[in-house]
């Protein structure tokens, strides 16, 4: 069951929430804007996300879109109506505190992607940890076109895709389709429309289903040895490593594969 969760107190019901079999899933409900990420809605995405990064009982989170759109990025009518700098400025670190927050949560971020996902909200399905898009998804980094080159956007669609691929997005302003995104690693899998929630949920209730010290660690680690070189990331995965095995859900694990038994989590 979908409901409000704002903690603004906004009487527009800008941001559902629902959990079911430990799932959380936020879904963006600005339909007639095609989900543009206005202030308030990326303040309700991170205080919710902070949120639900601090429930231990919740293992993995979706997040969609109502509407024909997945989201359209940034909310372009209410940037006009603030044109100074420093707005500007505030109102893309808001945005990159919402980005790294979907990556800084314990549990993986699953975006389903049913239409349009372009700018910021192209940067968002790069930023999530797993992405299942629909064959009517499309992709695009759409600023070039207005003249606004999408800077923010590129930091999270350059870590997904090659170099090359990455600059077409960026220069041209096309629409990539959801079997291209899936071909050049933007989004996990693409899939039919009509298939687009069971491949969802069956991606997340998978993961949902493994032992959360594994995946919370997994995680963690996965974003910090990917800055580092390599000899360090080696180290510093020996590290986490060693601590993961002293873990009782990992001994556990362990103790059952060797015993050929069920381990009991």
């Amino acid at each position: 069951m979908q409901q409000k969760m704002n903690s603004s107190q906004n009487t527009e019901n800008i941001l559902l929430y629902s959990c079911n079999n430990n799932i959380a899933t936020l879904t963006m409900n600005r339909p007639d804007q095609y989900n543009c990420l206005s202030e308030e809605l990326l303040n309700e995405l991170e205080e919710n996300l902070i949120r639900i990064g601090e429930d231990k009982k919740i293992r993995v989170v979706i997040i969609e879109g109502n509407g024909p759109a997945f989201c359209a990025g940034h909310d372009l009518k209410q940037m006009r109506k603030n044109p100074k700098k420093s707005y500007y400025q505030q109102l893309f670190t808001k945005c990159s505190s919402f980005m790294l927050t979907v990556t800084k949560i314990p549990q993986p971020v699953i975006a389903k992607v049913h239409g349009v996902a372009a700018a910021a909200g192209c940067q968002l399905v790069a930023t999530c940890d797993l992405a299942v898009g629909s064959e009517n998804s499309a992709f695009a980094t759409t600023g070039v076109n207005l003249a606004l080159f999408c800077s923010t956007p590129s930091v999270a669609v350059s870590r997904n895709l090659s170099r090359k691929r990455a600059a077409e997005l960026l220069f041209t302003g096309d629409l990539m389709t959801g079997r291209d995104a899936e071909s050049f690693g933007l989004i996990n899998r693409c899939v039919s429309a009509k298939n687009l929630d069971e491949e969802t949920l069956k991606l997340a209730t998978k993961i949902a289903k493994k032992p959360k010290i594994a995946i919370s660690t997994g995680k963690k680690m996965l974003y910090q040895q990917m800055e580092m070189k390599l000899e360090e990331a080696y180290t510093f995965a020996s590290e986490i490593m060693a601590c993961n095995m002293m873990d009782e859900d990992t001994i556990e694990g362990i103790n059952a594969f060797i015993e050929k038994r069920q381990p009991k989590w």
